[in-house]
Order: C-alpha cells, then structure tokens, then sequence
C-alpha cells in the first residue's frame, strides 16, 4: 500500500462557508442552506472561541460547566450525549455547532443552554435507536461479546469476564433508551419534526425522529420530559485519533479557487466532519480521473479545524485498498481508533532474552517455588497460542479439601519497569482480538512463546494457591513467585468432554498429548474435581447477590485460503468456560484483597458503578407496563428475576434474550482506578460481581493492567521495593488503560459487524427467525434469532397497504396490512408487539459492506421483492 505525501500548508482554505445557520450560532456541514453561501468582509465564526483553562476551572468548581466524555449517535450524527453526573438522564448536545469541534469520545466540558431550549424526550423506554451503532458501555464483566469470535484467547472466551455477552452493539438514540418526541408548546424542538399522524416531514427513518410512538398533548407532559441541553465550550482532552478512512472526491464547484487546491474527504464514519485534503496529497492523476478512486478506501488525519470553516483540514496519510474488502477495511478501522499496530522497534526486540529457546537461570529458579512436578495444565480455546493462565488441583491427605491452583504467566520478569518495552505496552495498553486477527499488546516471542504457558517446558508464573473444600470454602491461602511445567494444553472442548464423561475413559486420540510424568487419567480427575468446586462456587456468588447477562454470541468459520466467513453459529458457553471462569473471578478478588491491604493508597483495582438510576427507574416503568416482574432493587435481585423462566417452550430463551437486552441498557462501564484517588469506600464495589474489591490479574500478556498488579502484588509479598509512584500517576495510567479497552472494544465490535456483513453479502441472503424488542411508530426492532444480531425493520421497506401504531393498554402496537400478492388474495393482516416472533430476510444492500432486514410476507415462502429502503445518507444531507 502506497503512503502518500503527508504535508500540508497550515490555514484555512478562504471561501469556506461560513453562514450564520438556523439557531442563529452557525451553519453546520449538514446544513443545505449554506452551500457555496459567502459573507462579504471579515468572515463570521461558526464555532465559539474555546474557554481558557481558567475560566473552564472555576465553572466546573461553581458547578456552571459540566465535564465528560462526549458520543455521538453513529445514527443520527448531529446528536450527541455526555453522562449527567448525578447519574439522571444524558445530557444532549444537538448539531455540529454545539459540538464546537468536538469529536467521538473526546473529554469536554458543557455549558447547560437555557431551559426554553432544552429537549422534549418521550418517556417509553423501548424507544430507541438499535441499528446498526457499534458502541455500547457494558462493562466487560456484565457483558463479553456477541458479535465476535475471535481466534486466540482474550475476549469470548476470557474466564475473567463475568458475563458473556454484549448488549446490542448499539448506542440508543439519547445513549440511553429515550429518544427525542413531538415539541412542546414553546420549547424548541431541536431535532426532526414528526407529524401527528407520525409521518416525517421530508427524509428517511434512517435520519429523522421517528421515535414518536404514540400522538398525545405534549403540552401535559410533566417537567421531568425535558432533557438538559448543552454546548460544548472546551476539549480538556482530545481523545479520538482524529484520523479516519472514507473516501475522497473532487469539490462540486469546479469555479471555485478551492477546486484548484482542494479535494474532499468523505469519512465513512458520520461523526467524524468532511476533510478539506490539499491535492499535493492526493494522487497524481486524481483530478483527472478521480472516479478511478472512487471505491479506494483512503485515511485521512484531521489537522485543523478553524471556527469560520465547516469542515476540517486534514492530510492525506495512506491509501488502503480496495474498499469492501476485509484488509483495508480493518486496517481503517485500526487506525480510526488509533490502535497501533506497527511491528515493534528493534528497540523494544532488544529488552528481550536473545536466542530462542530461552532457558530459566538457575539463580531465578532458587527463588520460586517449584511446582514442576504438580499436574498444571491450561485451558483455552483449540486455536489460542498466548495461553496466560493454567490450573492446578490436588486432593489432600485428610480427603477433606483440595489443593487448587491459579498460575499465571509471570510477564513482569519479561517487562522491565522504564525500559522501551514497558513504555509500548504501557501505551498499547491492550491486546486488540479482531475476528482473523491479534494486534498483541507485547512482541509475538513474548506472547506466544516466552510468557506462554506452553505444555511440556518450565514457565515462570505468579500463582495464588488456596486450601479449598469441595463446597468451594476457603481454608488457606498463599500467593507467590513459582515455576510450573504444564502437562498438557486442553481446550474448552476437551474439558468439556472430561466432565460429561465424569465415569468413562476418554481414547488417547481424543486429547492432546500428556507428559509422561502423568496420565490423561489424572488431567480428568483433576478437571472433575475443578468442576464439582467452581459449581459450588458459581453456586455461592450468585446467592451472594451477583448477576449475570447470558446474550447470543456469534462465531465465525472462516476459508483458510480467502480469509472471507464461511459461516456462522451461536458461540455456545459450557461447563469447562464456567470451570475456568470462577477460579479466574476468585485469583482476581483474592489479589485485590491482598494489594489494597499491602497499599492502600496505591492499589491498582477495578471497580463497576451501579446502574444509571433514570435509565434504571425508566425500565422499570416499562416493565410494569408490560405486566414484568421485575425487581431493580440490586444486582442479585436483577439476576434473580432474569433467571425465572419465560415459560417452557422453545422461545424461552430468546424471550430472556429480548429482556436481558433492555436491562443492559442502563449498565455502566467498569473502570480501572487508583485506590488512593477516590475517598469513598463504597465506590470501589463491582456492582455486577457484587463484591467490594476486585482486580484484574489473571490475563497478563495481553492487558497492562495486569502487569501493574502484578508488580503490586510482587511489591506485596517483599520480591521488590514498594511503590514509590504516586496515586495520581498510577490513576493516569489506569485511564490510559480504559481508554485503549473502550477502542479495543469498538474495535472488536466493528470486525464482527465487519465480518457478518461480508457474510451476508458472500452468503446471503440469511433468513431466520426474529423475535420483536422494540415497537416504535413506523418500524421495530428484532434480535435475530439464529445469529445473536439486531436490526431495525421499517415499515416503508415492507410491501404494505398500510401500517398503523397504537397502544392497547400500555403496550406498543404495530398493525401491518400486507398488499396481497395476486389480485384474488385478501390483504394480510400482522400484528407486531414485543416478544412477537417473525421471519426476516439479511440481506446485502447496494452500499459496499451494508445489510438490512427484510420482513417476510406471511405465509409465503418466497423472500420480499427488491425494496429500496437505501434512505438518505450524509452524501445527500451535507453538500459541498
């Protein structure tokens, strides 16, 4: 791939538009209104000059500037959303002009705009905007991935993660299950205008409001419909890339003097603005034959964005390829969310042990524990090569209790504090698991051979050792240095076998190779035995008040020529990842215990707060509505009522499915902290786990977290001096931490949205059942019932004589009158409510890598005609 030349000549292209727009602050890029629209003189700002560090200081110690962290509905891109602090509903800040130069993830401060322009919101919380947005704020330990199946461990199948599932990939339309409704008599309605009838004034239900679902007196809504409004009056810290892929054209004025010096950037994510790039970046003969560049995905970095231009000034960094294919595609992607994956500096290859195989120096095995002759062994995924954590269990004398085993790859040995490796995992900061892929964290000898826990060689571990009964009582407990020799590499299909077959000897053939100083006999009494605790200890944590999310999870086959998706199936979670999973939770809270006793003001620890309590008192109005019992009252309550079954057929589960979606709405993200910079107690607990104290220290090679509390917990034990940095640099750190495993995240997220939409293009199209989890005005939302996937149907995508949305009771209600298929045929009538179950169609739409679901006709087997509901995009919207 060709990297283009990167310079660029600083300033703002003259001629920019810069028109006063419709709220009287200024044109943003979508705005009609200001194509090719100059002002004579000096040219008028479109964005506020931003606060002085000063003055953004002494509002937030007033309380007359709010700060958080800015998302951008990936939807509807002139809305956007900051957390309230005091957990209420998000704070809405509409259009580009508001946003002042913001972009998608950046921290801001806000200033509340008057309340007469505050946003009317509808108060049904199963309104909301479900398709297609990537982004979701459940905490890893509430919820794992659905959409992803990744080859090497550290995401599906990470022990660690409490919950595997993912909410729905999709931000609601106010981030937070309440989307904009009809205006209120003098109050300025913000965003598109609905009409009573629930028809839209002009465009597509892809771009304007059509959340509204029932027509009611707004003027009797009571105060708390009003939604804070606010502006964006400083960036503390710009933390999106400011890089992204799209597309590059000419401009559409070629008389202009900005034809002859400037192309147009078009990224293919909506929130990041169009690019003003200099042609001396562009190709040679662009602007000769730019539709040859048409479908080539390039990137594109912003690097100024004046207050008198609507659109950003940007460079050129590379072109990708071809768009629509999975490389360049991921690679844009990679760089969007400013993940690094350039191969390691000979720098950081040099902090390595030179010469492989590398073998144990005698001095370091005198300080460890020898293990080598326990049976240790590993279990993970059949394709994993960094395996970080192995078991170990042994029944005691007395036969009373067991001896259990946590070990983990001791990647602190490897990683010198201060030194050129330390700085590049400190600022990767996470392994990145795409679906064909790893970007890792740490250079691939570490990875997959020196910190591995490889069968049949001697390894370098931390362990945590416990004394344990058969009912999971903990008797003693030990943590320490060790070294262990696994015997064999088991994967979760292999345990899985071992306990469904607790009597019966498992062929040789049917497992990987034991070391001859055990048998596979004594690997299956071993796993029986994990088994029979970690159920009595899953048994004891969700008595004790936890909760788990359980939501479909996707996993892919892919050709091992082509790299393209095969197919796809439910990933389906068994004993042997539940095995793994309890003692990897219960080495995690017994190294938190144990740092924070140690140091308590420098404890690097992971804490999830409690749900947002509007969002959380909106779904229980909802579910009261709906005639659900359910109790918000805390986590085990949550988890006790998900856990009743939704009757006994076989659309129990999905019908759980739709419900746990809805109630991991309100979840909040779990955060890295430093203990010595939060003053409460209380706000160190893991909501989700229902525990005070919680850690993660088990997955070392591919998060740095882990290697921060393994130093901690090697400080703890008297192996090194105790830490003399200080608890706002280690917080620092722990941000950096939550902000590379939040664009990880999105990262893994979009490369299973990438893969299942070259799926349905190569495939498709995919039908299956659906099961209905949303009913709005004129469409519904559906999980997919064989794929774990949610769409949004719409009603003018349908051949229907005609729709027709109320509320009977207080349940939403779509009625659908069919166009029969031959003229001797009676209209067919289909009622949709949530928890209906219908049949979709997953099809490719004519934009590269873009699906949609299709309803099909009831009672027909053929799929639906060729509807166009390709809606307007922001080509249409935003002219040049």
């Amino acid at each position: 791939m060709s990297h283009l030349d990167c310079r660029l000549n600083p300033g703002t292209p003259r001629g920019v538009s810069s028109v006063v727009g419709p709220h009287g602050v200024g044109a943003s890029p979508g705005d009609k209104k200001s194509k090719n629209k100059s002002v004579r003189g000096k040219k008028k700002s479109i964005f506020e000059t931003y606060m002085s560090k000063e003055d953004v200081s002494e509002g937030l110690k007033r309380g007359t500037l709010i700060q958080g962290v800015l998302r951008i509905n990936p939807k509807k891109f002139h809305e956007a959303f900051i957390p309230s602090p005091d957990g209420d509903r998000d704070i809405f800040i509409d259009g580009v002009v508001a946003r002042n130069r913001a972009l998608n993830g950046d921290l801001v401060v806000v200033k509340l705009l008057p309340e007469e322009r505050w946003q009317v919101i509808k108060p049904e919380s199963c309104d909301r905007e479900t398709d297609g947005a990537y982004e979701s704020d459940a905490p890893e330990e509430l919820c794992g991935s659905r959409l992803l199946q990744r080859p090497l461990k550290g995401y599906n199948d990470s022990p660690d993660v409490i919950i595997e599932a993912q909410f729905d990939d999709s931000d609601s339309e106010d981030g937070h299950g309440n989307t904009p409704s009809v205006p209120v008599d003098g109050v300025k309605k913000l965003s598109g205008w609905v009409h009573e009838k629930g028809k839209e004034d002009a465009g597509t239900p892809g771009t304007k409001d059509e959340s509204t679902s029932v027509a009611q007196d707004t003027r009797a809504l009571p105060e708390k419909s009003l939604q804070r409004s606010a502006k964006v009056v400083h960036i503390v810290e710009k933390k999106h890339s400011r890089a992204a892929a799209g597309f590059l054209k000419p401009l559409a004025d070629r008389n202009s003097e900005l034809f002859k010096k400037y192309a147009l950037f078009s990224p293919s994510d909506h929130r990041v603005p169009r690019i003003y790039v200099p042609l001396k970046d562009c190709p040679q003969d662009f602007v000769t034959r730019p539709k040859d560049y048409a479908d080539t995905l390039f990137v594109c970095r912003i690097v100024d964005w004046k207050e008198d231009s609507n659109f950003a000034l940007g460079h050129l960094a590379k072109s990708l390829g071809q768009a629509g294919e999975i490389e360049p595609e991921t690679e844009g992607i990679l760089t969007e969310y400013g993940v690094d994956f350039s191969d390691f500096s000979a720098e950081v290859l040099e902090c390595l042990p030179q010469g492989l195989p590398w073998t144990i120096p005698p001095e370091e095995l005198s300080k460890r524990r020898d293990l080598r002759k326990d049976c240790v062994f590993t279990i993970d995924p059949s394709t994993a090569r960094d395996l970080d954590d192995a078991l170990s269990c042994k029944p005691l004398a007395d036969g009373n209790a067991y001896e259990v085993g946590v070990h983990i790859a001791d990647v602190s040995y490897f990683v010198p504090e201060e030194s050129d490796l330390d700085k590049v995992a400190a600022e990767r900061a996470t392994s990145v698991y795409l679906v064909q892929k790893v970007v890792p964290m740490l250079p691939r000898p570490l990875c997959e051979e020196l910190c591995s826990l490889n069968p049949m060689t001697d390894k370098l571990t931390f362990s945590v050792i416990w004394t344990l009964t058969p009912e999971g009582k903990i008797l003693d407990e030990w943590f320490g240095r060790t070294v262990i020799r696994s015997c064999t590499k088991l994967s979760y299909e292999h345990a899985q076998s071992m306990i469904e077959s607790p009597t019966e000897r498992i062929p040789g053939t049917e497992l990987p190779p034991v070391s001859p100083e055990h048998s596979s006999d004594e690997v299956h009494q071993a796993v029986l035995s994990l088994h029979r605790i970690a159920k009595e200890l899953r048994k004891q944590r969700f008595s004790d008040g936890a909760l788990r999310l359980d939501q479909l999870k996707l996993a892919f086959t892919l050709d091992h020529e082509t790299g393209l998706p095969q197919g796809c199936h439910i990933y389906e979670y068994q004993d042997s990842n539940k095995l793994v999973e309890e003692f990897m939770l219960l080495a995690n809270m017994a190294v938190a215990h144990k740092i924070y006793r140690a140091f308590p003001e420098r404890a690097v620890l992971r804490r999830h707060p409690p749900p947002q309590t509007k969002m959380l008192s909106d779904l229980q109005e909802f579910c009261d509505q709906m005639g659900l019992p359910m109790d918000f009252s805390s986590a085990g309550a949550l988890n006790k009522s998900l856990t009743k079954l939704f009757g006994n057929d076989e659309y129990s589960l999905a019908r759980k499915e739709v419900l746990t979606n809805m109630c991991s709405r309100p979840m909040q993200m779990a955060q890295y902290f430093c203990s010595g910079v939060l003053q409460d107690q209380e706000q160190f607990r893991h909501y989700a786990l229902n525990v005070p104290l919680y850690t993660h220290f088990t997955s070392p090679i591919r998060r740095f977290a882990d290697i921060m509390v393994h130093r901690l917990l090697a400080a703890a034990l008297g192996y090194k001096e105790p830490p003399g940095v200080e608890p706002d640099a280690l917080q620092k750190q722990a941000d950096h931490c939550n902000d590379r495993r939040m664009a990880s995240k999105r990262v893994q997220e979009l490369s299973a949205s990438l893969f299942f939409a070259v799926l349905v293009k190569e495939t498709g199209p995919l039908e299956s059942e659906a099961m209905v989890l949303g009913v709005l005005n004129q469409a519904f939302d559906v999980l997919v019932l064989r794929y774990g996937v949610q769409k949004r149907i719409y009603c003018n995508a349908l051949p229907l004589r005609s729709h027709h949305f109320q509320k009977v009771g207080k349940k939403p209600e779509l009625m659908l009158v069919w166009e029969p298929e031959t003229l001797e045929q009676e209209p067919v009538q289909q009622v949709i409510t949530i928890f209906s179950l219908v049949e979709v169609v997953l099809r490719a739409e004519t934009a590269a890598l873009k699906y949609s679901a299709i309803l099909k006709h009831p009672g027909t087997e053929g799929l639906p005609g060729p509807q166009d509901r390709e809606g307007r995009d922001r080509e249409d919207e935003q002219e040049d």
